[in-house]
């Protein structure tokens, strides 16, 4: 016969356990079986040591006293579990306790038990383990795992693929799943765990260390002083004014390169001649001879990636009167007019060939037939004639 338990029973138990007892302990208080406490436990989903038996209990307990003001305390657990339960939805939670919906979404989210159950006691008890440094080396201990990734690695497949992959196969096993980043930390480290010593020259760029993902990588940047994407006019992302352009190069082979400037408000194209090399030098005398016979009111301002060919930006600015801004590091898709049209001019310069046999008037004779090139995004409009509008206009 199946023993009934009241509603709360579940609920206190976790809370016994994350307050120090032991599983066999807080079974007792509540009525259960050691092996139905341990399914509870098991059931909460948390990968934490707990000490079985008469006397000990969860490994390293969180503190009952409040937490700083940026993490979660106990207390505001206990509203969410209590929100949770009535079915508030995250922004009336949060409004209780003085937090941002999307905190209480991410809280929910990460801390929900296998049930599908919040419980206050059990993301508080967790979320405390989880902060705790330094972290210890998951694949130290787990040989099976290790033996996969190393089968994984020696058929190409990146850190990232096989902890995507994991996730995939062992949905349920959380002894089977592990993050690239920590596949990379055993490749780098000096104590690989059970990793083979061999396999970081498996990753496609065969570097000896990882390079730091810090503040220190880019502290020699010529970006440090300019202006972010984050930092333009509304004007610009809503395409109503003209004179905002979006730039970058096309590369071909041996390190040859076209540079590209589109306007964002007609899409008129303008194609950047760039003999022998792409260096900050000749990127910036191109662009200059290029842009200088446009009148100031189309020169407001020029969205570029953060490459190289782009350092003596300050010398742009000032020849051109016009300001730059950077996108955020690997962030093409926030220069989404000139992306789409590097796309269309493939056709004409196709990757893997040698752009240095274009000459200047071949350049053109591309730009022109661009951009007489009816766009649906211009109502079949061609970009040549939207720009002629706005140079007439002025």
């Amino acid at each position: 016969m199946v023993k009934l338990f009241p509603p709360t029973a579940h609920t206190e138990f976790l809370d016994l356990v994350c307050g120090g007892a032991s599983v066999l302990q807080a079974s007792r208080r509540v009525g259960a079986v050691h092996a139905t406490g341990g399914n509870w436990w098991t059931q909460s989903g948390l990968m934490m040591t707990v000490n079985i038996g008469a006397v000990g209990g969860l490994a390293d307990p969180a503190p009952s006293a409040a937490g700083p003001g940026r993490a979660l305390d106990l207390d505001e657990r206990g509203m969410i579990q209590m929100g949770v339960g009535l079915g508030l939805s995250y922004r009336t939670i949060g409004e209780l306790i003085g937090r941002d919906k999307s905190v209480i979404w991410r809280e929910v989210k990460r801390h929900t038990s296998a049930d599908g159950k919040y419980y206050a006691s059990v993301a508080h008890a967790k979320a405390h383990q989880d902060r705790r440094r330094p972290k210890p080396l998951k694949l130290v201990e787990e040989e099976g795992l290790c033996r996969l990734i190393g089968v994984w690695m020696d058929d190409g497949w990146s850190p990232k693929l096989i902890s995507s992959m994991l996730a995939y196969y062992f949905g349920d096993d959380q002894t089977m799943q592990v993050s690239h980043e920590t596949i990379y930390q055993a490749l780098y480290v000096q104590t690989r765990g059970n990793l083979r010593a061999d396999l970081a020259e498996k990753l496609s760029l065969k570097r000896k260390k990882r390079v730091p993902h810090t503040s220190d990588r880019h502290k020699n940047s010529p970006y440090g002083e300019a202006f972010k994407i984050s930092q333009r006019p509304p004007e610009v992302q809503d395409r109503a004014v003209p004179g905002h352009w979006e730039g970058d190069l096309i590369i071909g082979t041996d390190g040859t390169a076209i540079g590209t400037l589109v306007e964002r408000s007609s899409r008129f194209t303008i194609l950047l001649h760039l003999p022998g090399d792409h260096t900050a030098e000749t990127v910036a005398a191109a662009m200059i001879r290029e842009m200088a016979s446009l009148p100031d009111h189309l020169r407001r301002s020029i969205t570029w990636d953060r490459g190289t060919e782009l350092a003596d930006y300050a010398k742009i600015q000032t020849a051109l009167e016009t300001t730059l801004y950077f996108c955020d590091p690997h962030s093409p898709w926030q220069r989404g007019t000139n992306e789409n049209t590097n796309r269309l001019l493939r056709f004409w310069f196709e990757k893997g060939t040698d752009l240095s046999v274009h000459t200047p008037e071949d350049l053109r004779r591309v730009a022109a037939k661009l951009n007489r090139r009816p766009r649906p995004t211009l109502n079949l409009e061609t970009p040549a004639n939207r720009l002629n509008q706005l140079l007439q206009a002025a």
